[in-house]
């Protein structure tokens, strides 16, 4: 996904988490629900959570300079682990705090009038993010259009997975809140209200959990598919010029960008000229199959063949 389909993503995600936070603080005065205000709490994090985001786009297309030569793209990866830790910290712990205060000191059973807040609040959250989360799905479906689990484990886009796993876990709260309200009204027992809040809660740590695992890898130097490093593979051997080659190493500079160095043993007897020219084609090669090898090196190395079995 490019980074304005990103972009888009989450101003959606920030509008409708906005309008989601102010209605669930509202309901939960007037009802005085712990998952309610769990919820509440969690959507101001989202909210949060889209404005760092925003943040780190915007400071990863910044152009190379003397102390980052090969430009900020990592600067999404960094701030996309800082919305983790947020999710984890205040989001999912916040929520299990809540949960437990209010099973050690239960709140009073909402009347018939106030509990309406709640499913009104609940039903119109649960409207508003999963229309967000339909909007991230089709810009994601753009780039990815085959199966979701295993787009999402593979893309490295790192604002847009987290948009559409904060906004699944809302929906998935909401639906845990929603059942928690009912229980505790129906059964006349604050324990399933307090209940729901910490079961959000693990439900955020969880998520937490995920968005840190995959964004780590890419903080620390992923590499790129085995899609695209067979790619490069099957560019090189096809150049009769070339005699062995190996150790192809890539890694992402930011979503849009990947860095790939490779050691040749040329033949030979070749001119320099036809040397440079192999080289040129070699990285207009990749380039034209996936535009995102925006550093390429080639390095000639009189490497022992054995090597590369």
């Amino acid at each position: 996904m490019s980074a304005g389909g990103s972009k888009f993503t989450i101003y959606a995600s920030i509008l409708a988490n906005v309008l989601i936070a102010v209605m669930k603080f509202v309901a939960s005065i007037f009802t005085g629900s712990s998952a309610m205000l769990s919820e509440g709490i969690h959507s101001l994090i989202d909210t949060v959570n889209g404005l760092l985001l925003l943040l780190g786009i915007n400071r990863s297309k910044k152009g190379p300079d003397k102390l980052h030569p090969f430009g900020h793209g990592k600067e999404i990866y960094f701030w996309s682990f800082i919305v983790s830790i947020l999710v984890f910290s205040l989001g999912g712990g916040v929520a299990i705090y809540e949960g437990i205060h209010h099973i050690i000191d239960p709140a009073e059973i909402s009347d018939h009038t106030n509990i309406l807040w709640n499913y009104g609040v609940l039903i119109g959250a649960i409207f508003f993010e999963g229309a967000s989360l339909i909007v991230a799905l089709k810009e994601f479906r753009k780039v990815h259009p085959t199966g979701y689990k295993s787009a999402l484990v593979e893309s490295k886009d790192a604002a847009s997975i987290a948009v559409i796993i904060e906004n699944g876990a809302a929906v998935a709260g909401l639906i845990i809140a929603l059942i928690g309200v009912t229980l505790a009204y129906l059964l006349d027992e604050p324990i399933y209200d307090a209940s729901a809040s910490i079961l959000i809660g693990f439900l955020l740590v969880y998520v937490a959990f995920f968005m840190a695992s995959e964004t780590k890898h890419l903080l620390i130097g992923e590499s790129a598919s085995e899609k695209d490093i067979a790619m490069i593979n099957d560019i090189i051997s096809k150049y009769k010029q070339i005699d062995y080659f190996g150790n192809i190493r890539t890694m992402h500079l930011g979503p849009d960008e990947i860095m790939a160095g490779m050691e040749v043993n040329f033949k030979d007897n070749i001119p320099v000229a036809e040397l440079e020219n192999t080289v040129k084609n070699i990285k207009s090669e990749i380039r034209k199959v996936n535009p995102k090898f925006t550093h390429i090196y080639v390095e000639s190395d009189s490497i022992l063949k054995s090597t590369y079995n």
